[in-house]
């Protein structure tokens, strides 16, 4: 289960990402997911200058032990999940110094616009000031410091956008796709076989960015000194 997961976060890292997402959602309601704003028990991880902290760590894996115990109902190793748990959170950092390095800026109606979307913080369809005080009060934040953790969430989802969207099919690879196209049993019908080409196309477009995001996260991965210590996991 364990490489069905690395492979799903090498392969598709949008997939994960989204995984991710939801869980972070569900989990600052019932067990604060997002508490590693306290930064107690010293790092298990350094990524350049950014830290991933003991307490951080503790409560991501028991999230993540916890969902696919449940969801997956599979057993898997502990120490590998430690590995896979640890090297998203590092994967994370990474995306932060790279939003850095590209000059990436979140404003505050960004994030003021994200934060009044969020489901858990709504009564009746609209946002409620008061539930968003109590909801984090009980999961020990402050407004300040889950403002700052999701403004860092932002800063990397916008830089992997950036790489995202920097990536176009060639003409060849165009012409490629829509040479492997099989042609509907209906080829009357200009719909249908338009259609097709665009799905492969569009196939083909996701698979070359989900590329192009693993090939810049292992480059900024290269060349930041990474450090991990596993006898804290």
């Amino acid at each position: 289960m364990i490489k069905t997961m690395r492979d799903a976060a090498h392969n598709y890292p949008w997939l994960l990402k989204s995984i991710m997402g939801t869980l972070a959602v569900a989990f600052i309601i019932t067990m604060g997911w997002w508490g590693f704003g306290e930064q107690a028990g010293g790092p298990v991880a350094t990524i350049g200058d950014q830290s991933v902290s003991l307490d951080e760590f503790k409560r991501t894996y028991e999230n993540m032990h916890r969902l696919y115990k449940d969801s997956v109902k599979t057993d898997f190793k502990e120490e590998e999940f430690k590995d896979f748990v640890v090297g998203q959170l590092v994967d994370s950092r990474i995306w932060i110094i790279a939003a850095g390095e590209m000059g990436v800026r979140v404003s505050d109606a960004d994030l003021r616009e994200l934060i009044i979307h969020m489901p858990v913080f709504q009564k009746t369809g609209a946002f409620d000031p008061e539930l968003y005080k109590r909801v984090l009060a009980a999961n020990h934040l402050t407004p300040a410091s889950f403002e700052s953790m999701q403004h860092q969430e932002v800063l990397a989802n916008k830089a992997r956008m950036i790489v995202r969207d920097s990536v176009a099919l060639t003409p060849e690879e165009i012409a490629e796709g829509q040479s492997l196209i099989t042609r509907p049993a209906d080829n009357n019908d200009p719909a249908k076989m338009a259609g097709a080409k665009q799905r492969v196309l569009d196939d083909m477009l996701l698979q070359k960015q989900q590329r192009a995001l693993v090939s810049f996260q292992q480059s900024m991965k290269a060349k930041l000194p990474v450090t991990i210590r596993r006898e804290l996991l």
